[in-house]
């Protein structure tokens, strides 16, 4: 009779515990990725060596800006703004980064300015933010 017990509770617990353990890839709540909730993903960086206008250089309002983006997943969830001002931007895919360009918001002249992206992922560890400064003369 205890054998039975035994053999009933024991089929009726594996297969719970063996389906938890698939769904959570056997490493608890977080996964197998490192705890990125079920998605893996880069980090979002832009390229240093890429950047229009270059760090620290001095441009004219209007003028073009581009950069290269990597591990983004959704190119409509970065945003780009200079001075708090949004950049409308256009981006093309490259295979493993995009390619983001826009212009300068014309009205800003004789000014220092930070542009500033930030892409916005539906995983906060994916997401992130980064910039550089530049100076805006007439």
């Amino acid at each position: 009779m205890n054998k039975l017990i035994v053999y009933v509770i024991g089929c009726l617990f594996f297969p719970v515990h063996a389906a938890l353990a698939q769904s959570s890839g056997g490493h608890g709540e977080h996964g197998g990725n490192g705890g990125a909730g079920g998605m893996a993903c880069q980090k979002f960086r832009l390229t240093k060596n890429k950047l229009v206008p270059e760090p620290l250089s001095e441009a004219a309002p209007g003028s073009a800006l581009s950069f290269l983006a990597f591990g983004v997943d959704d190119p409509d969830h970065l945003e780009v703004l200079i001075k708090k001002i949004p950049v409308k931007i256009d981006t093309e895919f490259k295979d493993t980064f995009y390619r983001v360009s826009g212009h300068l918001p014309p009205e800003l002249k004789n000014t220092a300015a930070r542009i500033t992206v930030k892409y916005h992922a539906k995983n906060p560890k994916c997401a992130g933010e980064d910039g550089w400064l530049i100076k805006i003369s007439e």
